[in-house]
């Protein structure tokens, strides 16, 4: 398990995380989102030890990466957004060398992760000579010799072409079998494609923390009833409806919680407890491209409690 309490980086006055608390759980697929400079990358080089914290703590199975960043660093596989490769070297070297850096026996890791990554047609060729998409293969393949718990991956799909992108993907659902994973992008279809939970993050805070379904579950309500029916007044002790809006004459917009059909069910049965006719009554369904635009436009709510996202 990582857990992360009220991380912050600043440099000189400029905040670039800013007070950032998350848990992820051993097995989970979680997809780090935000604009460029929101401060994704400077997470990610925080759980790995790579820059110290300016205030905070994040603890890898319950050891704070401050104090053994040597054995966190152990339990990590991590793929930066600017890939470490020696141009000059095959990609068999290149994985014997950075076996050798983690007292790995090359012999039996290199050759598991090249057949892992699907790059055994590459094996002995220049990395100077390979696309993009396989550069970002072979840095993937340095990052699981070690069979870490935790692969964290920053941009992994950057400068991928759509056929080199859908591998990608692919590839990283192999690998979130056996590992938790932790994927920065700020590419939506990047995180609906392989990633079961979304942090989104908006000038170095949190703003949004939770399931994909869940955020992809309505927050609004539309209903259409007959003028000038007292909607408001039916649902005044509704629990779960909120802000009844009418948008237009007897159509109206209900924002509600994450319990859609539940509350839709309470919904209607106030409404007819008072006799108020119900013509259409239904859940308006968001893709994660509408709630990313909306968090970054509003204040939203963060892990149950509401942060000014500004």
């Amino acid at each position: 398990m990582i857990e992360v309490r009220n991380l912050s980086r600043y440099y000189g006055q400029f905040a670039a995380v800013d007070d950032v608390s998350f848990t992820i759980g051993t097995g989970e697929v979680v997809g780090l989102l935000g604009h460029n400079g929101a401060g994704k990358t400077t997470i990610m080089k925080m759980l790995t030890g790579y820059i110290e914290p300016s205030g905070g703590v994040v603890t890898v199975d319950g050891t704070n990466v401050q104090d053994d960043p040597l054995a966190v660093q152990a339990q990590m596989g991590y793929l930066p957004e600017s890939l470490p490769l020696y141009p000059e070297m095959t990609v068999a070297d290149y994985l014997a060398h950075a076996a050798a850096m983690r007292a790995l026996d090359p012999q039996t890791c290199v050759a598991e992760a090249i057949r892992a990554t699907q790059l055994e047609e590459k094996a002995f060729d220049r990395i100077d000579t390979l696309s993009r998409g396989y550069k970002q293969r072979l840095g993937v393949a340095q990052a699981i010799l070690h069979k870490p718990k935790f692969l964290i991956l920053d941009e992994p799909s950057n400068g991928l072409d759509p056929n080199q992108i859908r591998e990608m993907r692919a590839l990283i659902l192999r690998l979130a079998e056996h590992a938790t994973v932790i994927l920065s992008t700020h590419i939506m279809q990047e995180v609906n494609a392989v990633c079961d939970r979304a942090l989104i993050l908006r000038s170095g805070r949190l703003v949004v923390d939770e399931k994909l379904t869940a955020l992809q579950q309505s927050a609004h309500v539309r209903l259409r009833t007959a003028p000038q029916a007292d909607v408001a007044g039916a649902l005044t002790d509704c629990e779960g409806a909120a802000n009844p809006t009418e948008l237009e004459q007897g159509v109206w917009q209900l924002e509600i919680g994450s319990e859609v059909d539940a509350t839709i069910a309470r919904i209607a049965r106030a409404l007819t407890a008072h006799e108020v006719p119900i013509y259409q009554l239904n859940a308006e369904t968001r893709d994660l491209e509408t709630i990313f635009a909306e968090v970054n436009e509003s204040t939203v709510v963060a892990t149950g409690e509401e942060q000014d996202a500004a």
